[in-house]
């Protein structure tokens, strides 16, 4: 005897057995997305956070970790993470960034995707902002665009160019120009400025090594008053990151 099992979807019968196949594909579907995927994570630590010149942690150590989703199609999804410290005028000490976009390319390599900063506990400066960068061998450059940086209501650019080339002995160099335009920046700063920075690194097991010197410009809030949490005075800045998962390669 065959008993034919349903079940009732509204007003419909929908047989049993036809459902959970369905369920099955799909679940193979996701199967096989989630193989063709990797799962990476980062973390550092940093004798400050340098970010377009300016400090954000008032010239004191950062603690920073994140976590990234890559799919082989180009399609990534992470977060991010770091203390900040802005001094007086804002309440936050935590920084978390969400971005998505889409990476490809072979000897030219193109990256476009959409980030949002937070601060949890002053989601009054939270903003959005969207970028397009190339890349060829070693050097990359990207433009990001914000229409609400800030969360002041208006726009600002960012352009930068990076040069990362390795040396033998684990050793590297690194090198970054960028410029901040925009209406936003004039709001904030007076006017546009640009940072520079150059560095050296140095692989060691699963670790680097990073000693950099980053300046930007003598920026102050607009209220005149001099504000060390957001100075752009010239620094040295030591770093130590590693990836993960580990590799089980040599020193």
């Amino acid at each position: 005897m065959v008993v034919k099992y349903v079940l009732l979807l509204g007003n419909k019968e929908v047989p049993e057995m036809k459902l959970t196949h369905s369920l099955a594909a799909v679940a193979l579907s996701l199967t096989a997305f989630a193989a063709q995927a990797e799962v990476t994570g980062n973390a550092a630590v940093l004798s400050d956070y340098n970010w377009r010149g300016i400090t954000q942690t008032s010239q004191d150590p950062a603690l920073q970790a994140g976590i990234d989703y890559a799919h082989e199609s180009g399609f990534y999804l992470g977060a991010w993470g770091s203390n900040v410290d802005f001094g007086d005028c804002c309440d936050e000490n935590v920084e978390i960034d969400i971005y998505t976009g889409f990476r490809g390319g072979d000897a030219v390599t193109w990256d476009v995707g959409l980030i949002y900063y937070t601060y949890p506990g002053a989601d009054d400066i939270d903003f959005p902002e969207i970028y397009v960068g190339l890349g060829w061998e070693w050097l990359s450059g990207k433009v990001s665009y914000s229409n609400d940086f800030g969360n002041s209501g208006e726009s600002a650019f960012y352009y930068e160019a990076n040069a990362a080339y390795e040396l033998p002995a684990n050793f590297g160099v690194n090198a970054h120009i960028g410029y901040s335009d925009g209406d936003a920046i004039d709001l904030f700063y007076e006017d546009s400025y640009m940072d520079w920075s150059v560095g050296v690194t140095y692989d060691w097991s699963n670790f680097t090594f990073g000693l950099k010197y980053a300046d930007g410009s003598d920026l102050s809030l607009l209220d005149g008053t001099p504000d060390d949490a957001n100075s752009s005075e010239g620094v040295a800045i030591f770093s130590i990151s590693t990836a993960f998962p580990w590799s089980n390669g040599e020193e």
